[in-house]
């Protein structure tokens, strides 16, 4: 699966995020969180707009690279950071998957899908877009984490 580099920039109830490789493909939201979420949805659906138009979407450019281009318009000292954003293509025809289980979590399943109305196939892909979701906006936390680590003091009272 490829990821593209996210540029992440915002402040209280207000963030965006910015992709230098897909030109025109933004995400938004309250929380640097939501931004994320909106910024995978936005590439999703941009990369079957332009697969529909028989366009292929560029390669994603490593971390380094876009930082390194000045046309990125990255600006880590303004408080922006990157984030990595997964290319989830919906690729219009379910395929079989055997899978191995243990029974009672099989059981935790099928009841959690009739409980939310869903197939045990529709449950377990959204489960599986969610922890998905889920790991870009935890290394988003990591690196921002490790961000603050390393800022002088005078950079990390800025940011509040």
């Amino acid at each position: 699966m490829p990821y593209y580099v996210g540029i992440l920039d915002g402040a209280k109830d207000a963030w965006g995020i910015r992709m230098p490789d897909v030109p025109g493909c933004h995400g938004g939201g309250a929380t640097p969180e939501a931004a994320i979420a909106d910024a995978i949805s936005a590439l999703r659906e941009f990369a079957s707009h332009q697969a529909a138009k028989g366009i292929a979407l560029k390669s994603p450019r490593r971390v380094q690279a876009v930082i390194a281009d000045k046309a990125s318009g990255f600006d880590a000292a303004a408080g922006e950071s990157i984030v990595m954003v997964p290319l989830i293509l919906d690729r219009g025809r379910p395929v079989k998957a055997n899978i191995s289980l243990d029974a009672g979590l099989l059981e935790a399943i099928d009841d959690e899908a009739v409980r939310r109305g869903l197939t045990r196939s529709g449950f377990l892909a959204s489960a599986a877009l969610a922890t998905i979701e889920e790991d870009a906006v935890m290394t988003r936390r990591r690196a921002q984490h490790r961000a603050e680590k390393a800022a002088p003091k005078s950079a990390q009272k800025k940011r509040g």
